[in-house]
C-alpha cells in the first residue's frame, strides 16, 4: 500500500490589503498550524489550497 502525502498552501490579504501566497507547502497539522497564525495577525481572505510536490500558489488578483 503507497503512502501518499498531501501539501497545503496558503492565500491570503494582508491587514493592509497586500495579497500574498506561501513560498513553503506544509503537512496537515503544519497547515492548521499557520492558518491560526494568519488569523492571528489578522489577516483575511485565507484560502488553502491543496499542492503537488515542486507547486506554490499564486497570487489572485
Amino acid at each position: 500500500m503507497a503512502i501518499t502525502m498531501q501539501s497545503y498552501s496558503f492565500t491570503w490579504t494582508d491587514p493592509d490589503g497586500t495579497r500574498r501566497a506561501s513560498a513553503v507547502a506544509y503537512d496537515r497539522i503544519s497547515a492548521d498550524r499557520r492558518r491560526a497564525e494568519l488569523e492571528a495577525a489578522g489577516a483575511s481572505d485565507i484560502d488553502e489550497v491543496a499542492v503537488k510536490p515542486g507547486e506554490l500558489p499564486t497570487v489572485k488578483g
